[in-house]
């Protein structure tokens, strides 16, 4: 039975891809307030303005491609269980071939409806537009988890990482919540490895060791597998 691999990767995986992370340093989005593109707030406010915004980012993701970060993860599954959990709306590990992903903050190439959060549809094309409806009549909008909403795909996550053997943390700061206590729920017996470019000071991980590349997923990564597969395939 192969080793279970859980992946849990942030906005630094799709960084080489050209994908601008979620959260400048500044606090903005592309330029934007978080408040006004990413809260049911700011929908309520000004719902163009919302697809407009994100109209926008799925039209850069359908220019963008997976990057070698992206491919050395689905590599991994010819020796390994793989599970990646990703707190990107990005579809850059699918279109590298990843089989099992877990979209804990949506998927940008889907829409929802406003009031069933439950109906989800793709999205034809990069566009989604006021007046588009769902068979029951409600406008449409991203299929996004934004600030103040609950997580509806948290407790599958911990699962997965409470059954790995080993786990892999790319690209992400572990600062935003719930999705960085899930490295609180590994078991003692696993392996971690943590990947970004600027390692954020480094919390106790409770496993049974810990390693930490001050790298980029595309450089790290590939050089990563071909380890992880020498030591534990």
């Amino acid at each position: 039975m192969s080793s279970r691999l859980v992946v849990l990767t942030g906005a630094g995986m799709s960084a080489e891809s050209g994908l601008a992370t979620f959260r400048g340093s500044d606090g903005l989005w592309e330029g934007h307030r978080i408040e006004e593109v990413a809260s049911p707030e700011g929908w309520k406010r000004d719902p163009e303005k919302v697809l407009r915004f994100y109209n926008e980012r799925r039209a850069q993701l359908l220019k963008a491609k997976p990057n070698a970060g992206h491919c050395a993860l689905t590599s991994l599954e010819a020796h390994f269980d793989v599970r990646i959990i990703t707190q990107n709306i990005d579809d850059l590990h699918e279109r590298a071939g990843a089989s099992c992903v877990l979209h804990l903050h949506g998927e940008l190439r889907k829409a929802q409806s406003t009031q069933n959060p439950d109906w989800v549809c793709d999205i034809a094309g990069d566009t989604l537009s006021m007046g588009d409806r769902c068979p029951d009549g409600h406008q449409l909008r991203p299929n996004v988890v934004w600030f103040g909403e609950a997580v509806p795909r948290m407790q599958t996550a911990i699962q997965w990482v409470q059954a790995a053997h080993i786990m892999l943390i790319v690209g992400t700061s572990l600062v935003v919540y719930p999705a960085a206590g899930l490295v609180d729920c590994l078991p003692h017996t696993a392996h971690c490895f943590m990947i970004d470019p600027q390692l954020p000071a480094q919390r106790p991980i409770q496993c049974k060791d810990s390693y930490a590349y001050t790298g980029t997923a595309a450089q790290t990564l590939p050089k990563l597998a071909k380890r992880l597969i020498d030591e534990f395939a």
